[in-house]
């Protein structure tokens, strides 16, 4: 059958209001998942549409060719499919121009991030993706292969040819992404490229940002009932909630996307938002991502439907994160928690709680450690994140590759091995103690051991 991209495109779907051909590549950004096609590029897509600009996307896959050979023959187009208890709205984006892989690509990659049109660089690498140790400091050897090298070779083009600094643009879920990636990045320069550090300070900006948009990974049956609505067979389709916000730090280096009239939020301080997206809905999801998978569920609106678990995630959302947060002016976080617990039931999702589940050790610090801690030092205990806690050292004993297969998850053997080593009595100080392999500001008290201890052997949830 057709692919989309390679003929006329098909009729009834909404399409880019922007000559495509016309536009320069503004934009490169580091991992092209599901996730920047559903939000950073959809948002330049609008962007575009509304005010111009040149600001196509350049896409770079660090490792896997698979969204190269997805995208790039079809022009970079895709459609994206929000999804809810009404139905499904479909539209074509346009502002992908080309994907490349690292490890075929370096060089045209280096070219492009150095050419004077490009002025933001962006990220939605994952947590693990920025390569950091378990004390959060730069593991020099991990960040080899990833974006450091090829980025610090650009700066270094733009510098010695008079060009301006760029903005650096994380669009992950890091606390403080944008102060994280302009630190790690300095260590990288200090370490490998010390004459350009100075250059980076003075002239690139790395803002804060909070991304929110709930993005299943796409199935069969995605693709399947893209082609039946389209015509055409669209290979990098994406779906998704009709939910979308994007909150930015004003803190570029140079001109950027007018995201702002497309919905946007361009703001002073990210950080209430950034806390809040953290500790409440990437936290619920991951709780019920590990205690949603030990009850046999598979999905996030299965497992909120449960009966023993949506009571917990609502205490988590009302009773424990909330009280952690300071909230900015204008927001409401009880009624955020009310709309996450409608969003995650939109049954029309399918987002899978194994997805969610992957690379725990590297999210748990700022969705659960970061709470624990705050209320801690506020004199109150967190019951339903320490049974989340349980359920996730159970998850990665590693031991039931039968129901959810192998541990996904960077520090999967060290994790296996430290259960080998202290078993059931020693986990959570090999993990939380002073000495642990998580640094953390929680400190677990007597009575958070025998909570997660109860839990971990089977008593009855909080």
């Amino acid at each position: 059958m057709t692919r989309l991209g390679t003929g006329t495109l098909p009729p009834g779907v909404a399409q880019p209001g922007y000559a495509r051909a016309q536009r320069p590549i503004g934009i490169v950004h580091f991992g092209l998942g599901a996730f920047a096609r559903a939000h950073l590029a959809w948002y330049t897509d609008a962007a575009m549409t509304v005010a111009g600009g040149d600001w196509m996307i350049a896409g770079v896959s660090l490792r896997s060719a698979e969204v190269a050979a997805q995208i790039n023959p079809q022009h970079g187009l895709y459609t994206l499919a929000q999804r809810s208890g009404g139905g499904v709205d479909r539209r074509v984006i346009g502002s992908l121009a080309q994907v490349l892989v690292a490890p075929h690509d370096a060089p045209a990659i280096v070219e492009l991030i150095a050419a004077p049109a490009t002025r933001i660089v962006s990220f939605t690498v994952t947590e693990k993706g920025y390569c950091r140790a378990a004390d959060g400091r730069l593991d020099l050897d991990q960040a080899a292969p990833g974006f450091y090298p090829l980025l610090a070779e650009a700066l270094v083009r733009r510098r010695d040819a008079g060009l301006p600094g760029l903005t650096l643009l994380s669009c992950d879920n890091l606390a403080d992404n944008g102060g994280q990636l302009a630190r790690l990045m300095q260590a990288w320069l200090q370490a490998r490229a010390p004459a350009l550090a100075d250059w980076f300070a003075g002239e690139c900006r790395c803002p804060a940002t909070m991304v929110d948009r709930i993005v299943p990974a796409t199935t069969a049956e995605d693709l399947a009932e893209a082609q039946a609505a389209l015509g055409c067979a669209d290979a990098a389709t994406v779906s998704t909630e009709a939910f979308s916000q994007w909150v930015i730090e004003d803190n570029f280096a140079g001109p950027r996307p007018a995201w702002d009239e497309v919905g946007a939020e361009i703001v002073r301080d990210v950080a209430p938002y950034e806390a809040a997206k953290l500790r409440m809905l990437n936290a619920a999801h991951s709780a019920l991502a590990y205690l949603g998978l030990a009850q046999g569920h598979a999905f996030v609106h299965q497992a909120i439907a449960d009966p023993r678990l949506h009571p917990l995630i609502a205490r988590l959302l009302h009773d424990e994160a909330a009280l952690t947060l300071a909230a900015a002016p204008g927001q409401d976080l009880d009624a955020y928690a009310g709309a996450l617990l409608a969003r995650f039931a939109n049954p029309a999702l399918n987002h899978r709680l194994i997805q969610i589940a992957m690379d725990g050790s590297q999210k748990i610090p700022q969705r659960w450690l970061a709470t624990l801690a705050a209320a801690q030092a506020a004199g109150r205990s967190c019951p339903v994140i320490l049974t989340a806690l349980a359920a996730w050292l159970c998850h990665v004993r590693g031991d039931r590759p039968d129901r959810w297969g192998a541990v996904n998850d960077p520090c999967a053997d060290q994790l296996a091995a430290l259960w080998r080593r202290h078993g059931h009595d020693g986990i959570i100080d090999a993990l939380f103690g002073d000495s642990g392999l998580i640094a953390s500001a929680w400190h677990p008290t007597e009575a958070d051991r025998a909570m997660i201890n109860a839990a971990m052997t089977g008593k009855e949830l909080p």
